[in-house]
């Protein structure tokens, strides 16, 4: 009896195991071309330099004007001499409107400021990318996989991002 309840307890757990690992998301294809190479999935991007963030869904620009945030399809023109393909970016998965503990971040990543020390995905020649619809190589990949959305997620929505806490930069050191 009691093999079979601990062979019972152990197809379980193998079962639960098995379906945590499945339900892992990729939005390569929303992300936007200036955000760094080494993440299939990302939320946020903060952006030290400027501190603002970048919520990667809606494809907004989130920036403190005085006393309030403000969301943007663009950045104000104060920022407009930045570059964000050459500044440095730090991935935020799993919280929910980091902005609102700007403090914590200004002063975890702040020393990330002036840095030019990530690829983004726009001059990123791995094949991956390509399903980004602002890569100088998707209109080529696009026909090469009719039918493919150009979200890169083969239609999984979820927000696994692999066991990690998304701040790292990928294979490199952060």
């Amino acid at each position: 009896m009691k093999k079979l309840m601990f062979l019972v307890i152990a197809l379980t757990g193998f079962t639960f195991a098995s379906q945590a690992q499945v339900n892992v998301s990729i939005n390569l294809g929303t992300q936007p071309a200036w955000g760094p190479t080494g993440y299939d999935y990302v939320d946020y991007y903060y952006l030290p330099d400027i501190e603002t963030y970048y919520y990667v869904p809606d494809r907004v620009y989130i920036y403190r004007n005085g006393n309030s945030w403000h969301r943007s399809r663009i950045l104000p023109a104060r920022y407009t001499s930045y570059d964000v393909y050459n500044m440095h970016k730090v991935v935020i998965n799993g919280v929910n409107r980091p902005y609102l503990k700007n403090k914590v971040y200004k002063e975890k990543y702040g020393n990330f400021k002036g840095q030019h020390d990530q690829t983004p995905i726009r001059d990123s020649r791995e094949e991956k990318y390509y399903v980004n619809r602002y890569h100088p190589q998707h209109a080529q990949w696009q026909k090469e996989h009719p039918g493919n959305n150009g979200h890169g997620n083969n239609g999984n929505n979820g927000h696994g991002n692999k066991g990690g806490n998304g701040h790292g930069k990928g294979k490199d050191k952060h």
